[in-house]
């Protein structure tokens, strides 16, 4: 393993890989692993869709300035511009 191995900008180490593995042998309780949840906190009962947008440098922007205005999200500010749209 090379010394520009990182995790979160901190270097990883033979001694960490080795602890890993060696918890690996032993097992994991899945039960546990499956209560952690995965990925990104659910929006409502059923899974969100991912859809790519293409905005251009100023539509973008334009979002960005918003969403720093109102401490709120990129996601948040599309999401209620669309909301408003279909209203």
């Amino acid at each position: 393993m090379t010394s520009d191995e990182t995790i979160n900008g901190r270097a990883v180490t033979e001694e960490q890989i080795s602890a890993w593995a060696a918890e690996a042998e032993v097992g994991y309780d899945v039960d546990a692993l499956k209560k952690r949840g995965r990925g990104r906190p659910g929006r409502g009962t059923e899974p969100s869709q991912v859809v790519a947008l293409r905005l251009t440098p100023e539509e973008l922007a334009a979002v960005d300035a918003r969403a720093e205005r109102e401490g709120k999200t990129r996601s948040d500010v599309i999401r209620e511009a669309l909301a408003a749209s279909a209203a």
